[in-house]
Protein backbone atom coordinates (compact mmCIF):
# COMPACT_ATOMS: atom_id res chain seq x y z
CA UNK A 1 0.00 0.00 0.00
CA UNK A 2 1.32 3.39 -1.39
CA UNK A 3 0.23 6.79 -0.36
CA UNK A 4 2.05 10.27 -1.14
CA UNK A 5 2.80 13.59 0.54
CA UNK A 6 5.02 16.68 -0.33
CA UNK A 7 6.55 16.62 2.35
CA UNK A 8 7.00 13.91 5.17
CA UNK A 9 8.58 14.28 9.01
CA UNK A 10 9.65 11.35 10.13
CA UNK A 11 10.12 11.96 14.09
CA UNK A 12 7.61 13.74 16.69
CA UNK A 13 9.83 15.20 18.44
CA UNK A 14 9.88 18.82 19.15
CA UNK A 15 11.93 19.30 16.56
CA UNK A 16 9.66 17.67 13.94
CA UNK A 17 6.47 18.99 15.06
CA UNK A 18 8.18 22.27 14.81
CA UNK A 19 9.17 21.61 10.81
CA UNK A 20 5.82 20.02 10.26
CA UNK A 21 3.74 22.83 11.85
CA UNK A 22 6.04 25.67 9.67
CA UNK A 23 5.40 23.36 6.50
CA UNK A 24 1.69 22.97 6.91
CA UNK A 25 1.31 26.63 8.00
CA UNK A 26 2.39 27.30 4.29
CA UNK A 27 -0.13 25.14 3.11
CA UNK A 28 1.96 22.25 2.11
CA UNK A 29 0.43 18.53 2.16
CA UNK A 30 2.99 17.28 5.36
CA UNK A 31 2.21 13.69 6.87
CA UNK A 32 4.51 13.26 10.14
CA UNK A 33 5.55 9.86 11.01
CA UNK A 34 6.18 9.18 14.61
CA UNK A 35 7.16 5.32 16.32
CA UNK A 36 5.57 6.34 19.67
CA UNK A 37 1.91 6.42 20.05
CA UNK A 38 2.26 9.87 21.24
CA UNK A 39 4.69 12.45 20.33
CA UNK A 40 7.08 14.84 22.52
CA UNK A 41 10.30 12.68 22.75
CA UNK A 42 11.94 13.77 25.31
CA UNK A 43 9.60 16.47 26.13
CA UNK A 44 7.23 14.42 27.84
CA UNK A 45 4.62 13.90 30.65
CA UNK A 46 2.81 11.34 32.38
CA UNK A 47 0.70 10.81 34.93
CA UNK A 48 0.36 7.79 37.14
CA UNK A 49 -1.60 7.74 40.21
CA UNK A 50 -2.46 11.07 40.57
CA UNK A 51 1.23 12.13 40.40
CA UNK A 52 2.71 13.95 36.70
CA UNK A 53 6.08 13.35 36.39
CA UNK A 54 8.06 14.72 33.62
CA UNK A 55 10.09 12.12 32.06
CA UNK A 56 12.05 14.28 30.18
CA UNK A 57 13.55 17.34 30.00
CA UNK A 58 12.13 19.00 33.81
CA UNK A 59 11.79 22.74 33.15
CA UNK A 60 12.12 24.51 29.36
CA UNK A 61 14.46 27.97 29.07
CA UNK A 62 12.91 30.09 26.30
CA UNK A 63 16.71 31.27 24.80
CA UNK A 64 14.74 33.76 23.23
CA UNK A 65 13.41 31.14 20.53
CA UNK A 66 10.47 29.31 22.59
CA UNK A 67 8.45 32.03 23.69
CA UNK A 68 8.67 34.00 19.92
CA UNK A 69 7.71 30.05 18.47
CA UNK A 70 4.43 30.01 20.14
CA UNK A 71 3.57 33.81 20.07
CA UNK A 72 4.53 33.22 15.96
CA UNK A 73 2.36 30.35 16.06
CA UNK A 74 -0.42 31.46 18.15
CA UNK A 75 -0.25 29.03 20.74
CA UNK A 76 -1.07 29.94 24.23
CA UNK A 77 0.95 27.96 26.67
CA UNK A 78 0.08 28.87 30.57
CA UNK A 79 3.26 28.34 32.43
CA UNK A 80 4.93 30.01 35.29
CA UNK A 81 8.38 30.72 36.74
CA UNK A 82 10.99 28.07 37.44
CA UNK A 83 13.61 29.23 39.88
CA UNK A 84 16.59 26.90 40.45
CA UNK A 85 18.23 26.14 43.87
CA UNK A 86 21.33 24.54 44.16
CA UNK A 87 22.91 23.02 47.21
CA UNK A 88 25.94 21.62 48.19
CA UNK A 89 25.47 19.21 51.28
CA UNK A 90 23.39 21.09 54.03
CA UNK A 91 23.82 24.95 52.33
CA UNK A 92 21.43 25.41 49.37
CA UNK A 93 20.69 28.47 47.55
CA UNK A 94 18.34 30.20 45.05
CA UNK A 95 19.11 31.52 42.10
CA UNK A 96 16.09 33.92 40.76
CA UNK A 97 18.09 36.46 39.04
CA UNK A 98 21.63 37.74 37.28
CA UNK A 99 22.10 39.04 41.61
CA UNK A 100 22.22 36.17 43.19
CA UNK A 101 25.64 34.87 41.83
CA UNK A 102 27.01 36.70 44.73
CA UNK A 103 25.11 34.13 46.84
CA UNK A 104 26.64 31.03 44.81
CA UNK A 105 30.21 32.71 45.22
CA UNK A 106 29.28 32.73 48.83
CA UNK A 107 28.14 29.08 49.13
CA UNK A 108 31.21 28.24 47.58
CA UNK A 109 33.30 30.17 50.01
CA UNK A 110 31.75 28.76 52.85
CA UNK A 111 32.37 25.03 51.35
CA UNK A 112 36.03 25.56 50.00
CA UNK A 113 37.28 28.49 52.53
CA UNK A 114 40.87 27.54 51.30
CA UNK A 115 39.87 28.77 47.45
CA UNK A 116 38.91 31.99 47.58
CA UNK A 117 41.42 33.35 44.86
CA UNK A 118 40.16 29.96 42.62
CA UNK A 119 36.34 31.06 43.55
CA UNK A 120 36.90 34.59 42.28
CA UNK A 121 38.41 33.11 39.15
CA UNK A 122 35.31 30.81 38.65
CA UNK A 123 33.04 34.04 39.20
CA UNK A 124 34.28 36.13 36.88
CA UNK A 125 34.28 33.98 33.96
CA UNK A 126 30.93 32.87 34.76
CA UNK A 127 30.23 36.96 34.48
CA UNK A 128 32.03 37.08 31.65
CA UNK A 129 29.57 34.35 29.57
CA UNK A 130 26.78 36.12 31.03
CA UNK A 131 27.48 39.40 29.35
CA UNK A 132 27.78 37.32 26.27
CA UNK A 133 24.63 35.90 26.77
CA UNK A 134 22.58 39.07 27.56
CA UNK A 135 24.06 40.02 24.08
CA UNK A 136 22.86 36.93 22.20
CA UNK A 137 18.98 36.90 23.93
CA UNK A 138 19.19 40.19 23.54
CA UNK A 139 16.44 40.19 21.00
CA UNK A 140 13.76 37.21 20.33
CA UNK A 141 15.37 34.91 17.58
CA UNK A 142 14.76 36.41 14.19
CA UNK A 143 13.67 33.10 12.89
CA UNK A 144 10.18 34.01 14.58
CA UNK A 145 9.72 37.65 13.45
CA UNK A 146 7.92 38.52 10.33
CA UNK A 147 9.98 42.06 9.28
CA UNK A 148 7.73 43.00 6.69
CA UNK A 149 5.24 43.62 9.20
CA UNK A 150 7.69 45.73 11.48
CA UNK A 151 9.92 47.10 9.44
CA UNK A 152 10.98 50.17 12.31
CA UNK A 153 11.75 46.70 14.88
CA UNK A 154 14.23 45.73 12.07
CA UNK A 155 15.72 49.10 11.03
CA UNK A 156 15.59 50.11 15.22
CA UNK A 157 16.14 46.99 16.90
CA UNK A 158 17.68 44.09 15.10
CA UNK A 159 19.92 45.67 12.50
CA UNK A 160 22.20 47.21 15.29
CA UNK A 161 21.97 43.46 17.34
CA UNK A 162 23.12 41.82 14.61
CA UNK A 163 26.90 42.82 14.29
CA UNK A 164 26.30 42.53 18.40
CA UNK A 165 25.79 38.73 18.05
CA UNK A 166 28.24 37.85 15.18
CA UNK A 167 30.97 39.56 17.41
CA UNK A 168 29.72 37.59 20.39
CA UNK A 169 30.04 34.33 18.89
CA UNK A 170 33.24 34.70 17.68
CA UNK A 171 34.35 35.64 21.34
CA UNK A 172 32.37 32.50 22.71
CA UNK A 173 34.88 30.87 19.97
CA UNK A 174 37.64 30.98 22.12
CA UNK A 175 35.66 29.19 25.30
CA UNK A 176 34.50 26.24 23.41
CA UNK A 177 37.43 23.77 24.34
CA UNK A 178 36.35 21.40 27.08
CA UNK A 179 35.14 22.75 30.53
CA UNK A 180 37.32 20.62 32.34
CA UNK A 181 40.37 21.41 30.56
CA UNK A 182 39.45 25.09 31.29
CA UNK A 183 38.49 25.44 34.65
CA UNK A 184 42.00 22.84 35.44
CA UNK A 185 43.69 26.32 34.31
CA UNK A 186 42.13 28.50 36.51
CA UNK A 187 40.99 26.07 39.89
CA UNK A 188 43.62 24.79 41.57
CA UNK A 189 41.46 23.01 43.95
CA UNK A 190 39.93 19.58 42.31
CA UNK A 191 37.07 19.55 44.43
CA UNK A 192 35.83 22.38 43.80
CA UNK A 193 36.55 21.66 40.25
CA UNK A 194 34.36 18.56 40.49
CA UNK A 195 31.51 20.53 42.01
CA UNK A 196 31.16 23.05 38.91
CA UNK A 197 31.66 20.42 36.05
CA UNK A 198 30.03 17.37 37.06
CA UNK A 199 26.83 18.85 36.31
CA UNK A 200 27.82 18.45 32.57
CA UNK A 201 28.22 16.07 29.89
CA UNK A 202 31.96 15.25 29.53
CA UNK A 203 33.77 17.84 27.17
CA UNK A 204 31.19 20.09 27.06
CA UNK A 205 32.20 23.45 25.97
CA UNK A 206 32.89 25.65 28.44
CA UNK A 207 30.90 28.66 27.51
CA UNK A 208 27.56 26.14 27.15
CA UNK A 209 28.59 24.85 30.67
CA UNK A 210 29.12 28.93 32.16
CA UNK A 211 26.04 29.83 30.66
CA UNK A 212 24.01 27.36 32.62
CA UNK A 213 24.10 30.52 35.74
CA UNK A 214 22.65 32.53 33.22
CA UNK A 215 19.48 30.13 31.94
CA UNK A 216 19.13 29.44 35.47
CA UNK A 217 17.14 32.86 35.30
CA UNK A 218 15.43 31.70 32.15
CA UNK A 219 13.22 28.46 33.32
CA UNK A 220 9.76 28.24 32.71
CA UNK A 221 7.18 25.78 33.61
CA UNK A 222 4.30 25.44 31.72
CA UNK A 223 1.62 24.00 33.99
CA UNK A 224 0.28 20.51 33.59
CA UNK A 225 3.61 19.36 32.71
CA UNK A 226 6.57 19.93 29.85
CA UNK A 227 4.53 17.49 27.69
CA UNK A 228 2.03 20.58 27.51
CA UNK A 229 4.98 22.23 24.58
CA UNK A 230 4.43 19.38 21.96
CA UNK A 231 0.86 18.92 22.73
CA UNK A 232 0.51 22.66 21.74
CA UNK A 233 2.64 22.35 18.49
CA UNK A 234 0.80 18.86 18.10
CA UNK A 235 -2.82 21.04 17.88
CA UNK A 236 -1.57 23.55 16.06
CA UNK A 237 -0.38 21.64 12.94
CA UNK A 238 -3.13 19.46 12.41
CA UNK A 239 -5.30 22.42 13.04
CA UNK A 240 -3.35 23.98 9.84
CA UNK A 241 -4.28 20.83 7.68
CA UNK A 242 -1.31 18.55 8.90
CA UNK A 243 -1.74 14.66 8.79
CA UNK A 244 -0.10 12.49 11.81
CA UNK A 245 0.08 8.57 12.18
CA UNK A 246 1.70 7.26 15.47
CA UNK A 247 2.93 3.85 15.81
CA UNK A 248 4.70 3.44 13.31
CA UNK A 249 8.72 3.11 12.73
CA UNK A 250 10.59 3.43 9.54
CA UNK A 251 12.70 0.68 8.60
CA UNK A 252 13.86 1.31 4.87
CA UNK A 253 14.44 4.93 3.14
CA UNK A 254 15.09 4.55 -0.32
CA UNK A 255 16.03 7.76 -1.99
CA UNK A 256 15.80 6.95 -5.45
CA UNK A 257 12.37 6.33 -5.46
CA UNK A 258 11.83 8.50 -2.51
CA UNK A 259 9.69 6.39 -1.17
CA UNK A 260 9.88 5.53 2.93
CA UNK A 261 8.66 1.90 4.15
CA UNK A 262 7.28 1.39 8.13
CA UNK A 263 7.78 -1.92 9.96
CA UNK A 264 3.69 -2.64 9.15
CA UNK A 265 4.60 -2.78 5.44
CA UNK A 266 3.64 0.49 4.63
CA UNK A 267 5.41 2.48 1.80
CA UNK A 268 5.03 6.49 1.61
CA UNK A 269 6.21 8.71 -1.45
CA UNK A 270 7.48 11.85 -0.53
CA UNK A 271 9.05 14.69 -2.60
CA UNK A 272 10.93 16.34 -0.10
CA UNK A 273 11.92 14.81 3.76
CA UNK A 274 12.72 16.08 6.70
CA UNK A 275 14.39 13.84 9.13
CA UNK A 276 13.78 14.88 12.89
CA UNK A 277 14.92 11.25 14.62
CA UNK A 278 18.22 9.33 15.02
CA UNK A 279 20.67 10.39 12.32
CA UNK A 280 22.23 7.10 12.68
CA UNK A 281 19.89 5.03 11.86
CA UNK A 282 18.86 7.52 8.85
CA UNK A 283 22.28 6.84 6.91
CA UNK A 284 22.19 3.35 8.35
CA UNK A 285 19.28 2.31 6.60
CA UNK A 286 19.21 4.65 2.96
CA UNK A 287 19.26 2.31 0.12
CA UNK A 288 21.47 3.90 -2.26
CA UNK A 289 20.70 1.49 -5.22
CA UNK A 290 19.96 3.61 -8.27
CA UNK A 291 21.73 7.24 -7.28
CA UNK A 292 24.36 9.20 -8.97
CA UNK A 293 27.54 7.86 -8.41
CA UNK A 294 29.04 10.69 -6.26
CA UNK A 295 26.04 10.65 -4.03
CA UNK A 296 26.48 7.48 -2.83
CA UNK A 297 30.28 8.16 -1.80
CA UNK A 298 29.07 11.13 0.23
CA UNK A 299 26.57 9.17 1.86
CA UNK A 300 29.21 6.50 2.16
CA UNK A 301 31.64 8.69 3.98
CA UNK A 302 28.55 9.94 6.11
CA UNK A 303 27.89 6.77 7.56
CA UNK A 304 31.77 6.50 8.14
CA UNK A 305 31.31 9.86 10.14
CA UNK A 306 28.42 8.62 11.94
CA UNK A 307 29.35 5.49 12.69
CA UNK A 308 32.69 6.90 14.67
CA UNK A 309 30.78 9.08 16.57
CA UNK A 310 29.86 8.75 20.21
CA UNK A 311 26.72 9.31 21.84
CA UNK A 312 26.35 12.16 24.50
CA UNK A 313 25.73 10.48 28.16
CA UNK A 314 22.61 8.95 28.88
CA UNK A 315 21.03 9.39 32.30
CA UNK A 316 19.54 7.59 34.95
CA UNK A 317 15.95 8.48 36.68
CA UNK A 318 14.07 7.57 39.40
CA UNK A 319 10.71 8.61 40.25
CA UNK A 320 9.11 8.62 43.42
CA UNK A 321 5.68 8.96 45.08
CA UNK A 322 6.02 10.44 48.82
CA UNK A 323 3.10 10.69 51.45
CA UNK A 324 4.74 13.95 52.36
CA UNK A 325 2.95 17.63 51.72
CA UNK A 326 4.87 19.70 49.31
CA UNK A 327 5.52 22.34 52.09
CA UNK A 328 7.98 19.40 53.43
CA UNK A 329 9.78 19.85 50.44
CA UNK A 330 9.58 23.74 49.65
CA UNK A 331 11.20 24.72 53.14
CA UNK A 332 14.86 23.20 51.49
CA UNK A 333 14.23 23.70 47.88
CA UNK A 334 12.63 25.20 44.60
CA UNK A 335 10.98 22.80 42.46
CA UNK A 336 13.90 22.68 40.06
CA UNK A 337 16.99 21.46 42.47
CA UNK A 338 20.78 21.01 41.40
CA UNK A 339 22.20 19.00 44.34
CA UNK A 340 25.54 17.97 45.55
CA UNK A 341 25.05 15.77 48.51
CA UNK A 342 29.42 15.89 48.94
CA UNK A 343 31.79 19.14 48.43
CA UNK A 344 34.20 16.20 47.76
CA UNK A 345 33.53 15.91 43.84
CA UNK A 346 33.14 12.69 41.92
CA UNK A 347 37.20 12.75 40.99
CA UNK A 348 38.30 10.33 39.00
CA UNK A 349 35.11 7.78 39.45
CA UNK A 350 33.17 8.99 36.28
CA UNK A 351 36.22 9.31 33.97
CA UNK A 352 39.33 7.31 34.87
CA UNK A 353 37.57 4.54 36.57
CA UNK A 354 34.68 3.92 34.65
CA UNK A 355 36.84 3.56 31.55
CA UNK A 356 39.21 0.78 33.47
CA UNK A 357 35.82 -0.43 34.57
CA UNK A 358 34.87 -1.26 30.64
CA UNK A 359 37.94 -2.16 30.00
CA UNK A 360 38.77 -5.06 32.39
CA UNK A 361 34.65 -5.57 32.56
CA UNK A 362 35.07 -9.54 32.17
CA UNK A 363 37.52 -9.87 34.60
CA UNK A 364 35.79 -8.15 37.10
CA UNK A 365 33.24 -9.23 40.17
CA UNK A 366 29.58 -7.87 40.43
CA UNK A 367 30.99 -6.67 43.95
CA UNK A 368 33.61 -4.44 42.75
CA UNK A 369 30.96 -2.58 40.14
CA UNK A 370 28.70 -2.17 43.05
CA UNK A 371 30.91 -0.67 45.16
CA UNK A 372 31.82 2.02 41.70
CA UNK A 373 28.08 2.35 41.34
CA UNK A 374 27.83 2.99 45.76
CA UNK A 375 30.88 5.98 44.93
CA UNK A 376 29.47 7.18 42.05
CA UNK A 377 25.94 7.96 43.78
CA UNK A 378 27.67 9.08 47.04
CA UNK A 379 29.52 11.86 45.46
CA UNK A 380 27.66 13.08 42.04
CA UNK A 381 25.47 15.62 41.53
CA UNK A 382 21.67 15.35 41.44
CA UNK A 383 19.33 17.25 38.90
CA UNK A 384 16.04 17.08 41.70
CA UNK A 385 12.08 18.34 39.62
CA UNK A 386 9.56 18.38 42.08
CA UNK A 387 6.70 19.43 40.05
CA UNK A 388 3.86 20.07 42.55
CA UNK A 389 6.01 22.93 43.59
CA UNK A 390 5.66 24.86 40.14
CA UNK A 391 2.22 23.36 39.70
CA UNK A 392 -0.24 22.78 42.08
CA UNK A 393 -2.41 20.05 40.39
CA UNK A 394 1.05 17.99 39.97
CA UNK A 395 0.28 15.80 42.85
CA UNK A 396 -2.68 14.13 44.94
CA UNK A 397 -3.45 16.83 48.56
CA UNK A 398 -0.85 16.49 50.71
CA UNK A 399 1.10 14.72 48.62
CA UNK A 400 4.83 14.90 46.41
CA UNK A 401 6.28 13.05 43.30
CA UNK A 402 9.79 13.77 43.29
CA UNK A 403 12.23 13.45 39.66
CA UNK A 404 15.51 12.31 40.71
CA UNK A 405 18.21 11.94 38.05
CA UNK A 406 21.96 11.72 37.61
CA UNK A 407 23.98 11.66 34.35
CA UNK A 408 24.61 8.16 33.51
CA UNK A 409 27.02 6.14 31.34
CA UNK A 410 24.90 3.93 28.57
CA UNK A 411 27.51 1.47 27.74
CA UNK A 412 27.98 -0.05 31.00
CA UNK A 413 24.02 -0.11 31.73
CA UNK A 414 24.74 -1.90 28.01
CA UNK A 415 26.92 -4.22 29.35
CA UNK A 416 24.53 -5.10 32.92
CA UNK A 417 22.28 -5.77 30.55
CA UNK A 418 24.00 -8.41 27.82
CA UNK A 419 24.98 -10.35 31.20
CA UNK A 420 21.90 -10.63 32.59
CA UNK A 421 21.73 -9.01 35.76
CA UNK A 422 20.19 -4.98 34.47
CA UNK A 423 16.69 -5.97 37.11
CA UNK A 424 19.13 -6.07 39.75
CA UNK A 425 21.85 -3.49 38.85
CA UNK A 426 18.63 -1.23 38.69
CA UNK A 427 16.91 -1.71 41.60
CA UNK A 428 20.25 -1.44 43.64
CA UNK A 429 21.12 1.73 42.35
CA UNK A 430 17.05 3.34 43.29
CA UNK A 431 18.22 1.68 46.53
CA UNK A 432 21.40 4.44 46.62
CA UNK A 433 19.64 7.01 45.27
CA UNK A 434 16.74 6.43 47.77
CA UNK A 435 19.55 6.36 50.69
CA UNK A 436 21.23 9.37 48.68
CA UNK A 437 18.23 11.60 49.62
CA UNK A 438 16.92 10.08 52.76
CA UNK A 439 20.19 10.82 54.53
CA UNK A 440 21.17 14.21 53.09
CA UNK A 441 17.63 15.98 52.37
CA UNK A 442 14.24 13.59 53.24
CA UNK A 443 15.12 12.13 56.54
CA UNK A 444 11.23 11.91 56.78
CA UNK A 445 11.49 10.31 53.01
CA UNK A 446 12.18 7.02 54.80
CA UNK A 447 9.26 4.88 55.18
CA UNK A 448 6.90 7.37 53.14
CA UNK A 449 7.40 5.89 50.18
CA UNK A 450 3.87 5.29 48.09
CA UNK A 451 5.24 3.97 45.11
CA UNK A 452 8.65 4.08 42.75
CA UNK A 453 10.22 3.04 39.70
CA UNK A 454 12.78 4.17 37.15
CA UNK A 455 14.16 4.51 33.32
CA UNK A 456 17.59 3.91 32.65
CA UNK A 457 19.71 4.76 29.24
CA UNK A 458 18.44 1.51 28.29
CA UNK A 459 14.21 2.44 28.57
CA UNK A 460 15.57 6.11 26.75
CA UNK A 461 17.09 4.43 23.88
CA UNK A 462 13.72 2.42 23.96
CA UNK A 463 11.23 5.35 23.87
CA UNK A 464 13.01 7.59 22.18
CA UNK A 465 14.97 5.59 19.81
CA UNK A 466 18.52 8.07 20.15
CA UNK A 467 21.52 5.88 19.78
CA UNK A 468 23.03 4.66 23.45
CA UNK A 469 20.05 7.12 24.85
CA UNK A 470 21.92 10.28 24.15
CA UNK A 471 19.73 13.03 25.61
CA UNK A 472 21.79 15.93 23.65
CA UNK A 473 23.01 14.39 20.68
CA UNK A 474 26.79 13.52 20.12
CA UNK A 475 29.36 13.26 22.92
CA UNK A 476 31.88 16.03 23.14
CA UNK A 477 34.99 13.31 23.30
CA UNK A 478 35.24 12.47 19.69
CA UNK A 479 34.75 14.47 16.43
CA UNK A 480 31.35 15.59 15.87
CA UNK A 481 29.83 14.91 12.64
CA UNK A 482 27.33 17.52 12.73
CA UNK A 483 27.67 21.48 12.90
CA UNK A 484 28.98 22.50 15.92
CA UNK A 485 29.02 26.02 15.48
CA UNK A 486 25.80 28.41 15.73
CA UNK A 487 28.18 31.07 12.74
CA UNK A 488 27.17 27.56 10.51
CA UNK A 489 23.34 26.54 12.12
CA UNK A 490 21.64 27.48 8.69
CA UNK A 491 23.78 24.33 6.99
CA UNK A 492 22.99 22.37 9.98
CA UNK A 493 19.83 20.73 8.35
CA UNK A 494 21.18 19.98 5.20
CA UNK A 495 22.29 15.74 4.75
CA UNK A 496 24.01 13.95 2.06
CA UNK A 497 21.04 12.44 0.45
CA UNK A 498 18.90 14.15 -2.15
CA UNK A 499 15.26 15.90 -1.32
CA UNK A 500 16.19 15.40 2.71
CA UNK A 501 16.92 17.41 5.22
CA UNK A 502 17.32 17.00 8.97
CA UNK A 503 16.91 18.56 11.97
CA UNK A 504 16.44 18.11 16.00
CA UNK A 505 19.43 17.52 18.65
CA UNK A 506 21.15 15.57 16.26
CA UNK A 507 21.48 18.00 13.34
CA UNK A 508 23.68 20.35 15.77
CA UNK A 509 25.50 20.09 18.97
CA UNK A 510 25.98 21.20 21.41
CA UNK A 511 22.08 21.03 21.15
CA UNK A 512 18.79 21.04 23.34
CA UNK A 513 15.19 22.02 22.89
CA UNK A 514 15.76 25.94 21.87
CA UNK A 515 18.22 24.61 19.82
CA UNK A 516 15.61 21.66 18.06
CA UNK A 517 12.89 24.11 17.66
CA UNK A 518 15.56 26.30 15.73
CA UNK A 519 16.04 23.51 13.27
CA UNK A 520 12.93 22.54 12.83
CA UNK A 521 11.83 25.69 11.49
CA UNK A 522 15.59 26.00 9.80
CA UNK A 523 14.52 22.71 7.84
CA UNK A 524 11.17 23.98 7.24
CA UNK A 525 11.99 27.15 5.59
CA UNK A 526 14.74 24.92 3.07
CA UNK A 527 11.83 22.59 2.12
CA UNK A 528 9.58 25.93 1.49
CA UNK A 529 12.38 27.90 -0.86
CA UNK A 530 13.14 24.94 -2.80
Amino acid sequence: MMEAHELIVVGGGIAGLTAAAYAAKRGMDVLLIEKNETCGGLINTFARDGFTFDGGVRALESAGIIKPMLADLGIELPSVKSPVSVGIGKDIITVESEGDLEAYAALLRRTYPESGEDIDRLVSLIRTVMSHMKILYAVDNPLFKNFREDLGYFLRVYLPWMGKFILTLRKLDSLKGPVEEYLAGIIKNPSLRDIVDQHFFKATPTFFAMSYFYLYTDYFYPLGGVGKLPERVQEKFLRFGGKLKTGRRIVAVKPAEKVLVDDQGYSYQYKKLIWAADLRFLYANTETNGLPEPVVRNIAAKKTAMEGAKSSESVFTLFIAADLPPDYFSALSRGHFFYNPSAQGLGAIHRKELASLLERWERLSRATILDWLDRFCRYNTYEISIPVLKDPQAAPPGKTGIIASLLFDYELVKRVHTDGWYDGFKAYLEQKILSVLTENLYPQLSGRILFSFSASPLSIEERVASSGGAIVGWSFEYPIPVTSSMLGVNESVLTAIPDIYQAGQWSYSPTGVPTSIMTGRLAADRVAKK
